[in-house]
């Protein structure tokens, strides 16, 4: 289902746990990943994990809380190209995550969410300035993928088109 994101560029694993699924990004393409999660158990686990895939030279892995880590990415000028956000299901805060990435500027222009969730739990149909791709559900788990829609891109297409129109 992920598979066909992994193009190059950054990648955030948001809540790593195990980090899976930004190693399996390494491993197919993705250049850099990013791995944050406040348990120190699952720090020592994608590091361990790093190391047995050997691709420790592309990763950087940070014990914090989801808030600061991204307040951190911001003052380093940090973006990524994909994301994946796995928060623990009684948090319900994936959507304000999101905002929270476009406000700090860390998301590349068509950047790729994958957003884990309890299937029971809906996020909004609409996320502003995300279109959602698609979305399967696994049980008691849903996975939601949605590109960020960088603000500007369609009217900078519009204003291109009006000025070809005036020129004729």
């Amino acid at each position: 289902m992920i598979g066909p994101y992994f193009e190059g560029g950054a990648v955030l694993d948001l809540f790593a746990g195990t980090g899976g699924l930004g190693i399996e990004a390494l491993s197919r393409g993705m250049e850099r990943a990013v791995f944050v999660d406040m348990e120190p158990k699952s720090i020592e686990t994608v590091r361990a994990n790093l190391k047995l895939a050997r691709l420790e030279a592309g990763a950087e892995v940070y014990r914090n809380d989801a808030g600061r880590a991204l307040a951190a990415m911001e003052k380093r000028g940090r973006s990524f190209d994909l994301v994946f956000l796995d928060p623990p299901y009684r948090l319900k805060h994936g959507d304000e995550l999101m905002q929270s990435m476009v406000d700090k500027g860390l998301l590349n222009k068509e950047a790729v969410i994958v957003l884990e969730h309890e299937s029971g739990y809906k996020y909004p149909e609409e996320i502003p300035g995300f279109t959602c791709l698609r979305q399967a559900v696994y049980g008691d788990t849903t996975v939601s993928i949605y590109r960020y829609e960088a603000a500007g891109s369609e009217e900078a297409g519009s204003d291109e088109e009006a000025n070809d129109e005036s020129a004729n």
